[in-house]
């Protein structure tokens, strides 16, 4: 599909064979803080949610797609749209490259421009949000470049340890709707 192919990376739908990539993400615990997971999953669960995940996003209220890279085929992480709104035309928007060595190479961004272009032609939506710490300068950056807008700070909204953190609430309108 070439909406969903850029020049370094494509995204793709799930497949069952990426159950232990995904069981790998959601039982890292040095990323639970920006999924908000507390607790780790199994196998079992991963394996239903695959199955399942043939449902598009007018059934899940949801998308989430792996970035791979064109040159290697490797799986690099995931982009989702949650939250799917059909009424309002709006989604939710988040990204994760699993490897830090993949960070800070443009893979985000790719697919982030991707995603948003799909979004807005294909789904017809209004608008896309994403909910980012205010710690989280890289994503806020990456973000801001694409032209989201912070329009809100959630005070002290995600506790992590001891300490509660801050949670901006950031918008992109699309400008031909």
């Amino acid at each position: 599909m070439k909406t969903l192919t850029g020049n370094t990376i494509y995204l793709r739908a799930l497949e069952p064979e990426d159950l232990e990539f995904i069981y790998n993400i959601e039982n890292d615990e040095s990323i639970w803080e920006i999924s908000h997971t507390q607790t780790p999953y199994n196998r079992f669960l991963i394996k239903q949610y695959l199955e399942n995940a043939h449902q598009d996003i007018y059934e899940a209220k949801q998308l989430r797609l792996v970035i791979c890279e064109k040159e290697t085929q490797s799986t690099l992480g995931l982009i989702d749209l949650f939250d799917f709104d059909p009424k309002n035309l709006r989604a939710g928007i988040g990204i994760l490259l699993q490897n830090p060595e993949s960070r800070q190479k443009g893979f985000g961004s790719e697919a982030l421009d991707l995603v948003i272009a799909y979004a807005f032609t294909h789904l017809q939506l209004h608008q896309l949000f994403a909910n980012i710490s205010t710690e989280n300068e890289v994503s806020l950056a990456l973000f801001a470049k694409f032209g989201f807008e912070t329009i809100g700070i959630k005070k002290q909204w995600n506790k992590v340890g001891n300490s509660y953190k801050d949670e901006l609430l950031v918008q992109l309108i699309n400008p031909n709707s």
